[in-house]
């Protein structure tokens, strides 16, 4: 058994972990942290963990604490520059650490500080972080000390259009237009996410440049260097994430122009589908379906959807993604992670369906 420790557990994502341990065979969590719930038991602070016994992998009566005890793995989930001081200190103490927040995300530190607004607290550990989407890092993952979990804007979008870059069918240009649940503002009070604000409202925000951009640039533009078909020049993305009234999900639609010299043998809808299912043909979380993908189909799931088509009158290749942003976009995707680093399998504790209605 792996002993793991979450900090920050009053978060979203941490709930989201507490959920999905309890159901994991080998992670056991012996330690959270929360300050603003210091000395409460966790069944206090989430009284739906009553129904766990404190024989699972998850303890009910665990006290959060202000500072985590020494454990094996953990879990941070602080908001960026508080998460890496953190990092700094756990693997000082040599615990592996899957970081939730975007300190770790950029290996460019003055990317990262250009859109984060402050200096990086800990920048000589971006040159061993290693970006956690398994899909296109499974190798390096399984062999670091520190993952950096991806955003979930970012997981949507990049598992849309990482197939079509490596393949060099699609130009530089790219729109990706993102609809997201409201969990993914997080725990804390905002007016935009107040419920008669947000509720039969659907609005665009971060319309300036949404932090999760650079992210997907710099993994897109790995794919296609990766695939043999670097881009010319950087791509130009245009990336304008939606606010939408439920819960979960995030649903991406990414729009690019074929390729001329493409188009010629990649001008069908089924030649670009059995594309994509040939590249995501072993990964057991990425379904390339028929038909458009529907956020419930992965409420609750770590499971992502790709629906890829080919407008055959624009020579436009469209490709719909989505995901459960607290699981594959979050949580589940760091237990994803976890699983590498511990050579367990990738989808064990992962296994639950999407629930729907």
């Amino acid at each position: 058994m792996v002993t793991v420790s979450i900090v920050n557990v009053t978060s979203y994502t941490g709930l989201e972990l507490l959920r999905l341990l309890a159901q994991h065979p080998q992670f056991v969590v012996t330690a959270v942290t929360a300050r603003s719930a210091v000395g409460k038991r966790l069944d206090e602070v989430f009284p739906q963990l009553h129904a766990e016994s404190a024989k699972t992998a998850l303890n009910p009566a665990l006290v959060i604490a202000d500072e985590p005890e020494r454990t094996e793995l953990a879990f941070v989930c602080l908001p960026h520059a508080a998460a890496a001081e953190s990092v700094q200190r756990l693997l000082q103490q040599g615990t592996k650490v899957v970081d939730l927040s975007a300190d770790f995300r950029l290996h460019n530190v003055h990317m990262y500080e250009e859109w984060y607004k402050h200096t990086h607290p800990a920048p000589a550990l971006l040159e061993t972080a290693v970006y956690g989407l398994c899909e296109r890092h499974r190798e390096r993952i399984q062999q670091a000390a520190l993952v950096a979990n991806p955003g979930c804007h970012a997981t949507t979008a990049i598992l849309a259009l990482a197939p079509a870059l490596a393949a060099g069918i699609i130009t530089p240009d790219v729109i990706i237009d993102s609809k997201t649940g409201i969990s993914g503002a997080g725990r804390t009070p905002t007016l935009a996410t107040h419920y008669a604000e947000a509720n039969e409202d659907v609005s665009a925000y971060s319309v300036a440049g949404h932090r999760h951009l650079p992210e997907i640039a710099q993994e897109l533009e790995a794919a296609a260097t990766g695939g043999g078909h670097p881009v010319d020049g950087l791509l130009r993305i245009t990336f304008l994430p939606h606010l939408t009234p439920m819960t979960r999900g995030i649903l991406a639609t990414c729009y690019a122009d074929l390729k001329q010299d493409a188009s010629l043998y990649m001008s069908t809808t089924a030649q670009v589908r059995a594309l994509y299912k040939e590249y995501y043909a072993n990964e057991p979380f990425v379904h390339v379906v028929d038909e458009p993908p529907h956020t419930k189909w992965t409420y609750g799931s770590n499971h992502c959807f790709i629906y890829p088509m080919v407008d055959t009158r624009t020579k436009r290749l469209i490709i719909i993604s989505c995901l459960d942003n607290l699981v594959k976009g979050a949580s589940g995707q760091a237990i994803q992670n976890a699983n590498l680093l511990y050579g367990f399998a990738e989808t064990m504790g992962l296994s639950s369906l999407g629930m729907n209605p």
